[in-house]
């Protein structure tokens, strides 16, 4: 073999790597960038909350509580208020929504339950969340997770998002369907579960 016919091979190699690259990420971009435009930042009742992956950090059997506020916590408070829904519209009463989120310094509690709490929607399928604004880590936005379920049914898993955050755009992740809205100093969302 030549090393003309060496160098050529090998520079076919690394540009077409590179097309194979920009192949992958350009719809991710796309998609991304034509999905912020599109979608409403709280999904309307006919579609179901887009899933998103738990991560690791979820710990079951959190206590029961409306208010994950603590006095040791010194980041600013916020209020997470909702529905639960289903495709149809209707309330999903009694509902299960388990949240969990890390602290201002993007950390998470993996030995007891700060920041960890369950609750259940009232009979409007409402609820109220009291708690603060989670902190970023490297590679991700500031977001709060959460788990929702209504009785015997499925679990949806998934993520909500600060809109408006800096963050969201270099996020993976990040979906503009699951961005709260906000609503004076509060915050809201609304869960559609399938029916």
């Amino acid at each position: 073999m030549n090393i003309r016919g060496a160098n050529r091979r090998r520079w076919l190699q690394i540009s077409g790597g590179l097309f194979l690259q920009a192949g992958l990420v350009a719809p991710i971009i796309f998609t991304t960038q034509k999905s912020s435009a599109q979608q409403t930042a709280t999904p309307s009742c006919g579609r179901s909350t887009p899933p998103q992956m738990a991560g690791p950090f979820f710990t079951p059997q959190s206590p029961e509580r409306s208010s994950l506020i603590e006095p040791s916590l010194k980041a600013k408070r916020m209020r997470l208020m909702g529905q639960v829904v289903d495709t149809r519209c209707q309330p999903v009463p009694g509902a299960l929504l388990d949240f969990w989120q890390c602290d201002e310094k993007g950390e998470y509690d993996n030995q007891g339950f700060r920041l960890r709490g369950h609750q259940f929607a009232d009979r409007k399928g409402q609820f109220v969340l009291d708690t603060v604004v989670p902190g970023a880590y490297p590679g991700r936005t500031p977001h709060l997770h959460v788990k929702v379920q209504r009785k015997g049914g499925q679990i949806l898993t998934t993520q909500l998002y600060l809109p408006g955050h800096p963050g969201n755009a270099g996020d993976l992740l990040f979906d503009p369907r699951l961005l709260m809205v906000a609503r004076g100093p509060d915050f809201f969302y609304q869960f559609v579960l399938a029916s």
